[in-house]
């Protein structure tokens, strides 16, 4: 899909330590509609997902709910585990969202920001999932994802 081309564009994207920020992250909340932030201290995992739909034309959750990972599940379409589904995931104190690109017996890969700090694909148990969407106005591909193995599970995205 579009949007996770445009993901992968963006792997190796981190924060930067200390006072300074990441200007792609802070200066994109602004310009997708969450002034309010303006650095990359914010959990910015549902910026990540936004600045990729928004980049290939596709609709995100306005007024900047798109910060807030959960309201991803009320966005697009429900639809089965598919590669370059938007997954949510619960956590302590809130949730992370990403693009599935491939799994395990137990684990998603997830394209994501803000996986230990920075766009990278880590794999999350598959028993945090809460959700999988899919763009309203996209026909549904069924591509099934490819298996993976490897990688530190993430348990904190924060």
């Amino acid at each position: 899909p579009p949007w996770l081309a445009e993901a992968r564009r963006h792997l190796g994207q981190r924060e930067i330590p200390g006072p300074s920020h990441n200007s792609w992250i802070a200066k994109g909340w602004a310009r997708l509609g969450a002034g309010w932030f303006n650095d990359d201290e914010t959990p910015w995992c549902g910026y990540f997902v936004a600045h990729c739909m928004d980049a290939v034309g596709l609709p995100y959750p306005g007024r900047g709910e798109f910060a807030r990972a959960k309201a991803w599940l009320d966005w697009g379409k429900s639809c089965p585990a598919v590669y370059g589904a938007v997954v949510v995931f619960g956590r302590d104190g809130g949730g992370h969202v990403g693009f599935l690109v491939g799994q395990s017996a137990t684990n998603y890969y997830v394209l994501g920001g803000n996986q230990s700090n920075a766009v990278t694909i880590a794999p999350i148990a598959k028993s945090r999932a809460l959700g999988t969407r899919w763009p309203a106005s996209q026909p549904l591909v069924i591509r099934t994802l490819p298996q993976m193995s490897g990688g530190a599970i993430s348990r904190n995205e924060a």
